[in-house]
């Protein structure tokens, strides 16, 4: 399977901001953002004024880094989007929420969206007391996540949650800390979706 092998960094100095790729290390004076605020490579520092295309491709390429999503897949969730009622960048961000690495993250079960992939590819895990091991599973409301009684005692899930014990749980969301589980709520609107993506700039780019 394909995958981002390079340095996570270099991701948020592309794209100009931090996307939190690197869990705790985001919040510290550590963060790349922090120190050095322009793209890597050479010519990094130089200044390029975008093309209206530019802007809609790195608005495109912020959104994948985001959610950790290479672009076959990700096109595959904008048709999805599209085939939907209702809007297609707020559908798209719907689905892209709704992937069950973004949600062992957003429950505070993990530090960062790729430490989630990696848990919920090592069967971590269990959706409905079934044990799931592939994170672009698609959850829907009334659906639960939790943690296999075999890991909670590990040092792992341990160091997590003294990372994650104040993170403020999303209202779409409903978090049991003592029993490690959540639900499903509600599907998240775009009001519940605090990500720095303006999804209009995608549908453009992909409708051309």
């Amino acid at each position: 399977m394909a995958r981002y092998t390079d340095a996570s960094c270099k991701l948020c100095r592309r794209e100009g901001e931090k996307l939190f790729l690197k869990g705790e290390r985001c919040y510290t004076n550590k963060c790349s953002i922090s120190r050095r605020n322009y793209a890597p490579g050479q010519h990094g520092q130089g200044r390029k004024k975008l093309s209206e295309y530019g802007i809609q491709l790195r608005e495109k390429q912020k959104a994948r880094r985001f959610y950790g999503i290479l672009e076959k897949q990700f096109r595959k969730y904008f048709d999805m989007a599209s085939a939907r009622k209702g809007i297609t960048g707020e559908n798209l961000l719907q689905i892209l929420e709704t992937r069950l690495d973004n949600i062992v993250y957003r429950l505070g079960l993990a530090t960062s969206r790729p430490e989630a992939r990696q848990l919920v590819t090592h069967g971590h895990f269990l959706v409905n007391g079934k044990k799931v091991n592939i994170p672009s599973m698609l959850l829907k409301e009334g659906d639960v996540v939790s943690i296999r009684e075999s890991s909670r005692d590990s040092e792992k899930f341990k160091d997590v949650r003294e990372v994650t014990e104040s993170k403020v749980v999303p209202e779409w969301l409903s978090y049991d800390a003592d029993n490690w589980t959540g639900k499903v709520v509600r599907l998240p609107s775009r009001q519940d979706i605090d990500v720095n993506i303006r999804e209009h700039l995608i549908v453009e780019l992909y409708s051309k």
